[in-house]
């Protein structure tokens, strides 16, 4: 048996739909499983025990090749992925991401039975069989876990999975020891995609310093080498020892950081769903998007007022207010952070 588990991007869905490889490993023991990714993203996947290869799309290359009329390269490229994909005979190629680029990509693969979930742009044309997005909407990665259920899937212990390897442990010591943060920390995740999904910048400092006073925790903002500019901003503005990382990791090391910290604080973001995947005491801040409310642990939890206009997701109409952002407070995080911090994984 050759199985292809197709989920290009990003860091959160692919940290979301990761209790499907151990499910798919319990299946079929002896099978060999692979999983095709942008690489940006494989590092997420390379350490995976349960993971027999992991396939790399160069699907941002692609597109500057399009947009620069590059064609034949464009064309060379995706040829070769399809013999590399071809070469394997796939027997199950299951796209998780449901568009027409992962379904193409899927039935690229030559799998001759292909799955995919909540397929829709016409990609369920490209597939054997469709698998509607289901489950529980408040528990965290219900669709994956839909699905695993449907497919007969072994889904009694469903958690979330992130690994890394000693030199990315070695790392996240170098940094406690030369941050002298082994008395505990407090990771920060502020950055994401969309400005809807962010909380009010100008209140991380002051939470940054509450979070010193109150918790004892020194706070560390992490993030990508593009939210430098606003990680500037916020730790310029903290009157108090924070520790700025922001674009200094890779995305793998920034998890070997998360799993050592006392606490994680964090919009809803890949950086902050990995918290809840390594057990850290976690906070996520939900407002434009829909929120797990049941995040599966009970040292982990989601901040979110919902108005009637929740959840706007792309199309806000808040004219920049982001009122359902602003109702979170410190005190509030605050509280419940101690929450977290008393609780059991």
């Amino acid at each position: 048996m050759k199985i292809l588990v197709v989920r290009l991007s990003a860091i959160g869905d692919i940290v979301f739909a990761s209790p499907l490889i151990a499910a798919l490993r319990r299946a079929y023991p002896q099978a060999h499983i692979a999983w095709l990714v942008q690489p940006e993203y494989r590092s997420l996947l390379d350490r995976h025990p349960d993971l027999d290869e992991v396939v790399v799309c160069p699907l941002g290359h692609w597109r500057r090749l399009w947009r620069e009329r590059r064609l034949r390269e464009l064309m060379s490229g995706i040829s070769a992925l399809r013999t590399t994909l071809r070469e394997r005979r796939f027997d199950l190629a299951i796209d998780l991401q449901g568009l027409l680029k992962s379904g193409a990509l899927t039935r690229l693969s030559g799998a001759r039975e292909r799955i995919g979930l909540g397929s829709r742009e016409g990609s369920q044309w490209l597939m054997t069989r469709t698998v509607q997005r289901g489950g529980d909407p408040r528990r965290i990665g219900s669709e994956y876990l839909y699905l695993a259920q449907t497919l007969g899937l072994p889904a009694d212990d469903f958690a979330m999975a992130v690994y890394y390897g000693e030199t990315e442990a070695d790392f996240a010591d170098r940094v406690i020891a030369e941050h002298d943060l082994s008395d505990g920390y407090a990771v920060l995740c502020p950055f994401t995609t969309r400005p809807q999904k962010h909380w009010i910048e100008e209140r991380w400092a002051p939470l940054a310093a509450r979070i010193q006073a109150d918790l004892g925790l020194t706070p560390v903002l992490l993030g990508a080498p593009a939210d430098r500019e606003a990680a500037t901003r916020i730790s310029d503005a903290a009157d108090t020892s924070l520790v700025d990382l922001t674009g200094r990791t890779s995305l793998i090391e920034a998890a070997a950081l998360i799993e050592r910290a006392s606490l994680l604080i964090g919009v809803d973001t890949g950086l902050g769903h990995m918290g809840i995947a390594f057990g850290t005491p976690s906070l996520l801040l939900f407002g434009s998007t829909c929120p797990y409310l049941d995040t599966t642990r009970a040292n982990a939890r989601v901040l979110y007022h919902k108005l009637d206009c929740s959840p706007c997701k792309r199309r806000p109409t808040c004219d920049g207010a982001f009122t359902c952002m602003r109702l979170i407070t410190i005190d509030e995080i605050l509280d419940a952070a101690r929450g977290v911090l008393g609780a059991a994984p």
